[in-house]
This record gives C-alpha cells, structure tokens and sequence, in this order.
C-alpha cells in the first residue's frame, strides 16, 4: 500500500511538472522590435561580411576585369551557387533514405503490485490453485531493430534521382543567372566609360552656356539686341543648358550600378580602361543553322525544362510504386532484466507484408495528376524548344542593328565633333558666337554620349547572343581561380568563336 502511494505521488508530481510546462509553451510569444543595438551590430557584420575576401581595386579597370569580378564577388552570383550548393547537399542527404533503418530502444517499467497470474484448462478448471508471480515488479528493457522496408526503399531512390535532377536544373538557373550579370556589367560598364568620357566636356560646355546667358541678359538690359532676338538667344541656352544637365544626371548613376554588380565600393573613383571598345571575336562568323543546333544543345532554359521533365517523370513513376504491397524484413537482439525470464537475451528476425488499400482508390486520380504534369513539362519543353530557336535569330539580328547604329552614331560624332571645332575657330576670329558654340558642343556631346549607348547595345547583344546559345563566360569554378585568371578566361570565352553542337557535347 505504501508503495502504491509513492507511485501515486510520484505520478501526480510529473502530471503536475507537464501541465505546468504545456501551458507555459501555450502561451502566444510576444513581440520582440529590434532594439537599436541590435540593429547597428547586425550592420556592422554586414558590412564586414561584404566586403570579406573581396580583393581591393587598383588604379584602372578593364572590361574583362570588371565582368571577372561579378562572377567571383557578385553576391547575387553567390546566392545562385549557394543555392546550387544546396540542391547538392540535400542529394545527399536523399541517398541516406535509402539505407536500412537500425534503431536502438531502451525502457523502462514499473508496477506498484506483482503480475500475478492463475492458469486454467480450456474446459475452465484450475491448473493449480497456487496463483502464479511471472513478472519483476521493475525491470529494464532493450533492443537494437536493423529493419528494411523494399517499398520504402524503392520511394527514397526516386527520390533520390529527383534530387539529382534538381542539382542539374539549379546548375542550369545558375548558368541562366550568370550570362544575364555579365550582359548588365557589360552595359554598365560602357556607361561609366561614356560618364568618364562625357563629364569634363559637359561641364566644360555648362559653364560655357551659363557665361553666354549672363552675357545675353546683359545684353538685353543694356539693349544691344532688339527683345525678342534676346528672349529666343537665351531659351536657346537655357534649353541646351537642360539637356546637358538632363545628361549628366543620366550618367550619374552609372558608376553606383556598376559598383553593385561587381561588388566594390559604391563611391566607384577607379579609371576605366576603354582601349578595345568594340567586342572581341565575332559570333555571327557562325551560319544560322550551327547556331540553331549549338543554342537547342547547350540554351540553360531548354537544357533546365529537360530536366524538369525528367522530374516529372520519376515523379509519376513514384506515383505508381506507393499502391504496390510493402515487404519488410527485420532483425534485432532484445535483451530484458526481469529475473522470471529463463532467457534474458534472444534475438528476432521477421518478414512483414503490408498493403494498404485505399492507395488503390487514390491510385486513378493520383496518376492523372502525375500524367499531367509530364505532359505539362513536355509542353513547356516544346515551348523553349520554339522559344530558344527564335531567340537565336532574333539575337543575330539585334547583333546585327545594334552594329550599324553605333557605325551610324560614330559617324556622326566624327561629324559634329568637327563642326563644333570649326566653330570654335570661328568664334576665336571673332566670325561666330557663343550660342553657336555651345549649340554645337552641346550636339557634339549628345552625339557621343549616342555613341556610346550603342556600344553599350552591341556588347548587350553580344552577351545576349552568347547566353542564346549557351556560351558559358567561365568554364570552371571561380573560387579557385585568382581575379586575373577569370579574367583571362573570360576574354578567352567570350572572344572564341562558339564550338558546333557536336563538339560542345
């Protein structure tokens, strides 16, 4: 009896612990604001975090260098491989669900009064009337169980193959990712050359027109020129002096884009080196047909929707294994304390066949789903099939315009940039005026500043053509690489002539 009560007690004492502990948890959590602290110390490692194993600008940067440093610091880039990292580890993790499952148990047991046990015949008369104790009031128990399932088994392999699958299409969105930071460094880039280019002459030009539009308010309160010709000579200013400003603040941002891409500081001071400014190499050496067949074997989206496909498939195969019947084999020693027992160790081994049934009423509408979703990644297959082929034409072509425009628009720098000399030399022989002057100047730096837009277009749709056809800017990995061996390969890549299908694969 007094045993009987101490187990009361000591029951009651952990009911009471438990409650007390799930209403603690039950309660709703309380909303906890960022303290300031908090937040200044959240960016400070940031920033340290930024800018960590990000070796420092030198005095100039050249294209291949500032395309090199995006695929190595970029931290968009960075997101995309840990991202593709990810996809890898859980594959590996998926291969361990394959494995059989070996699990170790221990108990224990106590009771406040002895098993104590009377046996009959099966006619209902007493074996003995002595009643029989089989049980230790408290005993230990322990088992180690190796147990493998084939149906489990059979989903954690496709499973795995998913897994698999995943790994590629994330390589593959990487890829994708990669040829679209290489195309904007490459027009940002051209636009802080042409900022870099642009800024003195702007300026120069600026303070030109605001001496010519103090001269001709001067002019109008003296009254050397009839009104009307004055007001007409100072819109004249003032509207080219908008259009420079308007220049200016387009170009202003530049230099922040660039710096973001490429990871560097945003108060980007470092010197461009512009000395090669049309693209090196020529893709449209490559006939239509070669393109089409490089593009349909190498493009990241039509390459990503394959393998989606190819999940959507497995998925469906796994569909159908989860209605088959279960078979599972275990094995395992067991081991108990309670001193009744003639054999306190043995060991078990047993086969079990389970079939739940109802999959099969699910089994129908399950395979539909899953039929469904293969034709749907068939289609979309079929669609970047129709899209990658129209993109590489498309790509030729934009290639092509944007060529013309910018041996279009350097044309007519070269031309205004020589009008504007002679009337410089006319307004120093006194044979012109400033308005002239600063009109033409103002045309000259327009004219560049077009020239330089399309450049960046021919780069853009270089970059846009190579990413058509799959032409990766880097082969390897770049954390293994130093910044001038990127660099390097990038130019060697990005300047070779696109393999054909047959020898890219």
């Amino acid at each position: 009896m007094k045993n009987h009560r101490s187990l009361l007690l000591a029951a009651g004492a952990a009911a009471t612990v438990l409650l007390t502990t799930g209403c603690a948890q039950l309660q709703p959590p309380v909303p906890q604001p960022l303290q300031a602290a908090e937040i200044e110390s959240q960016l400070q490692l940031d920033r340290a975090a930024v800018r960590r194993d990000v070796a420092p600008l030198g005095a100039t940067l050249t294209l291949d260098e500032a395309v090199a440093r995006a695929l190595k610091y970029n931290l968009d880039r960075r997101a995309r491989l840990m991202e593709q990292a990810l996809a890898a580890q859980q594959f590996d993790a998926s291969r361990y669900d394959m494995l059989p499952k070996l699990l170790a148990s221990a108990g224990y047991s106590m009771r406040d009064s002895d098993r104590i046990s009377r046996s009959t015949k099966l006619d209902g008369t007493p074996v003995s009337t002595d009643p029989l104790l089989s049980q230790d009031r408290q005993h230990l128990t322990s088992q180690l169980d190796l147990s493998w399932s084939i149906l489990d088994f059979s989903l954690a392999r496709y499973a795995s193959e998913q897994a698999a699958d995943r790994v590629l299409a994330a390589a593959e969105r990487r890829r994708k990712a990669t040829h679209q930071l290489v195309q904007d460094v490459r027009v940002a880039f051209w636009r802080v050359a042409s900022a870099q280019r642009l800024n003195a002459d702007v300026r120069a030009s600026l303070k030109l027109a605001e001496e010519a539009l103090a001269d001709a308010r001067q002019a109008e309160v003296e009254r050397l020129r009839s009104p009307l010709e004055s007001l007409r000579y100072q819109r004249q200013l003032t509207e080219n002096m908008r259009l420079l400003e308007s220049i200016e603040h387009e170009l202003a941002t530049a230099r922040f884009e660039l710096a973001a891409l490429i990871n560097a500081p945003v108060m980007l001071d470092t010197r461009l080196a512009v000395d090669d400014e049309q693209p090196v190499g020529d893709p449209l050496a490559m006939p239509a047909e070669a393109m089409e067949e490089l593009a349909l074997a190498q493009n990241a989206d039509l390459r990503e929707q394959v393998y989606q496909r190819r999940i959507a498939a497995t998925e469906a195969r796994r569909v159908i294994a989860r209605a088959y019947p279960n078979v599972s084999f275990n094995l395992g020693p067991r081991y108990d304390t309670d001193k009744y027992l003639v054999h306190n160790g043995w060991a078990e081994a047993g086969v079990q066949v389970s079939w739940n049934v109802f999959n099969l009423l699910a089994l129908p509408s399950q395979k539909r789903a899953a039929e469904a979703g293969v034709a749907l990644a068939d289609q979309r297959r079929l669609a970047a099939h129709v899209a990658t082929v129209a993109q590489v034409h498309v790509a030729r072509e934009q290639l092509l315009g944007a060529r013309r425009q910018f041996e279009r628009a350097d044309v007519l720098w070269q031309l205004d940039d020589k009008i504007t000399r002679q009337l410089a030399r006319r307004e120093q022989a006194a044979a012109g005026s400033k308005l002239e002057r600063v009109a033409a100047q103002t045309t000259t730096i327009v004219s560049l500043l077009r020239r330089y837009q399309a450049l960046a277009q021919v780069h853009a749709a270089q970059s846009r053509l190579q990413a058509t056809l799959g032409v990766d800017p880097l082969p390897h990995s770049s954390d293994d690489l130093s910044l001038e061996q990127i660099a390097a390969e990038v130019r060697a890549q990005l300047s070779a002539r696109p393999a054909p299908a047959a020898a890219a694969q």
